[in-house]
């Protein structure tokens, strides 16, 4: 007869049970936590997404972010994060802004909290930000969001819209490359010269083939150390990307479409051939996000100033009731003639049908550097093309 049958002869029934109980519990919660160790070690679904998924990479390839200021149904980004997935060459991580933040610039959220909501991208381990291009960099690189601290490369596009000459400044998607090489994170920064009536969607699918080898040369040369570290890379895909002339190295243009502020009535809706505007598409849609944040701000206002008049006049009275002249404007962006002819310029090249590769530093005083850098790097890459 075993000691277990001897024990159990020698106890009350009731706590036989109870014990047997515990026993299968304990056993139920030690079989779970191997589960559980197990799943740390397994690779990921093609489907994973979440804050733990960070865990589950390969860690013998390297880990590409990828941002943008269009949101994470961006075709640009679709096709993009399509690409990179199917080549399997990298571990792809994704951050996106959750509206549209193509005119965001390099701004900021400050005194407002932050909001990351996991997304389901396959293959790929994708979070949407309440935030600016920017703020999804700086997260994605401080460790608190993923596991990790500094990816390979960073990646900003595809944008719809060029961001060429003087636009670097209000863009979104330059932003973000821009804050990664402040993080010490190598970038690029990727543009599609959409054009009204004439580009359609799966001309994003061609910007990828374009500027796919541009990204396996610049995770190869990373890891080689010879990829420029003093600048990144704005690469302009022409308006049809597979008719391009090759790619060529250029200056930062001082183009720039004219902005025009236009009195509108608050009592309707601007005519739809304001929208129309090629360049400025992206930066309109923008516009009319913050129009409808404003619009809520100033309806809070005005009944709090409502309020606060019933209060004076009742207080205070014999005080003048002054009013308040209140105008509705809104910017639109038209084209403009562009006296700039050197070849080597961003926006020419572009118009001219080249993909324009731009090196971009964080200082006007190495832009001889820069360029001289990122000529020696270009050269390399595409041979073919120089």
């Amino acid at each position: 007869m075993s000691s277990t049958s001897v024990k159990n002869k020698m106890m009350p029934p009731g706590l036989v049970s109870n014990l047997q109980q515990v026993l299968l519990s304990r056993k139920g919660a030690d079989e779970g936590d191997q589960s559980e160790n197990g799943a740390e070690t397994a690779e990921p679904s093609s489907s994973t997404s979440g804050p733990d998924s960070a865990e589950l990479i390969d860690s013998s390839k390297p880990i590409v972010l990828i941002t943008n200021s269009e949101g994470i149904e961006s075709p640009g980004l679709t096709y993009l994060v399509e690409a990179l997935v199917h080549e399997g060459l990298y571990n792809v991580h994704i951050c996106v802004p959750q509206s549209d933040k193509t005119a965001a610039g390099h701004s900021v959220t400050l005194r407002e909290t932050v909001e990351a909501s996991s997304a389901q991208i396959d293959g790929a381990i994708a979070f949407e930000i309440s935030g600016t291009p920017v703020d999804c960099v700086s997260l994605a690189l401080s460790g608190a969001l993923f596991s990790w601290s500094k990816p390979m490369l960073v990646i900003s596009g595809i944008n719809r819209g060029s961001s060429c000459g003087h636009h670097m400044f209000y863009s979104g998607v330059v932003a973000g490359a821009r804050e990664a090489l402040l993080c010490d994170v190598p970038s690029l920064s990727i543009s599609l010269n959409w054009k009204k009536d004439e580009s359609q969607e799966t001309d994003f699918k061609d910007a990828v083939a374009v500027c796919l080898p541009v990204i396996k040369a610049a995770v190869r040369d990373i890891e080689k150390g010879t990829f420029p570290k003093s600048c990144f890379l704005s690469i302009e895909i022409p308006t049809s990307p597979l008719g391009n002339k090759g790619f060529k190295l250029t200056k930062q243009s001082m183009w720039r479409s004219t902005l025009n502020w236009q009195a509108v009535s608050s009592s309707r809706h601007p005519p739809a051939h304001h929208m129309a505007n090629q360049q400025g598409l992206g930066l309109q849609l923008a516009q009319l996000g913050r129009d409808a944040s404003a619009a809520g701000a100033a309806r809070r206002l005005t009944t709090q100033k409502k309020n606060l008049e019933v209060v004076e006049s009742v207080g205070a009275a014999g005080k003048a009731n002054f009013s308040r002249v209140k105008k509705n404007f809104r910017l639109e962006f038209s084209e403009k003639q562009h006296e700039d002819l050197e070849d080597d310029l961003d926006y020419r090249a572009l118009e001219s049908g080249f993909v324009a590769v731009t090196p971009l530093s964080l200082s006007a005083h190495t832009e001889s550097d820069i360029q001289t850098a990122a000529s020696d790097w270009i050269s390399t890459m595409l041979p073919s093309e120089q």
